[in-house]
């Protein structure tokens, strides 16, 4: 083990009494999926919107829905399928394993739609921007949110979804993720907030928790706060990043490596 962090990380998670993972983008990437850091990453990932000059933020932007739900859908849609295809790294399930045997169990605060974590075996897991394998009206017409259990017919040269989209089985209007966007008014928050309630629970019987922080980066800082406020008592953070692994005051441990090599140096032993 080279001293990167890498010693003291594992003390401090040989004396956890509970796990809390807080995980951003950068935790998918080992499993193969984009984290669309910066214009030049989105349009590798998906070119049609790079001949069209279109950033991540402009095509998730939820105007979309009303004014060319093909191009909203084309764009979810794809995501959608990318990652109900996708397997979780082994590095969930060195968490969950490890969370598992201690005390007060493991729990996960996420700014990730793509539901891995649950793909994984997690159960316990706070979606702070909601879920794709999760759909709302899109006007919104009532409260309602359920499961995605559609496929899409998506044209990947132009990147649009062909009809029929996915409907709301109240109204009969357009449907759409139940994802928190650039500028959304219309999300609805209650999966979540029952998710984060839930989480808020487990955190006040397990005060001491061992905060493990993956892969969140300073642009959207959702998680990196929450890691942070989480383990403000103890200090007790290890923030694995291979960018922007900086812990501030030094209240933490800083591991600069991606998530799989980190987790497996840290948990595989």
């Amino acid at each position: 083990m080279t001293d990167d962090g890498l010693s003291e990380a594992a003390e401090m998670l040989a004396g956890a009494s509970a796990l809390l993972v807080c995980a951003g983008a950068g935790m998918g990437v080992d499993s193969g999926l984009p984290d669309f850091r910066g214009h030049e990453g989105f349009w590798r990932a998906y070119p049609p919107y790079a001949r069209l000059g279109l950033s991540f933020a402009e095509i998730a932007d939820p105007r979309h829905f009303a004014e060319d739900p093909e191009l909203a859908w084309g764009f979810y849609g794809h995501r959608l399928e990318m990652y109900r295809r996708t397997e979780p790294h082994a590095g969930f399930g060195l968490l969950l394993r490890h969370g598992r045997g201690l005390p007060g169990g493991v729990a996960v605060f996420t700014s990730n739609v793509d539901g891995q974590f649950q793909r994984a075996g997690f159960e316990l897991v706070a979606e702070a921007h909601g879920s794709i394998h999760h759909l709302q009206c899109a006007v919104p017409c009532g409260p309602d949110i359920w499961p995605a259990d559609f496929s899409l017919d998506i044209d990947e040269s132009t990147m649009r979804a062909r009809p029929p989209l996915p409907s709301c089985p109240n109204c009969g209007g357009l449907a759409r993720p139940n994802i928190m966007m650039f500028g959304d008014f219309d999300w609805l928050p209650s999966r979540t907030d029952a998710q984060t309630r839930a989480l808020g629970e487990w955190r006040r019987a397990n005060r001491n928790a061992v905060v493990v922080e993956i892969g969140a980066g300073r642009a959207v800082p959702t998680v990196r706060r929450y890691a942070e406020l989480a383990s403000a008592a103890t200090g007790a953070l290890i923030r694995i990043n291979p960018r922007e692994p900086e812990v501030r005051h030094g209240r933490g441990v800083s591991v600069p490596r991606a998530a799989l090599p980190a987790l497996t140096a840290l948990l595989a032993g």
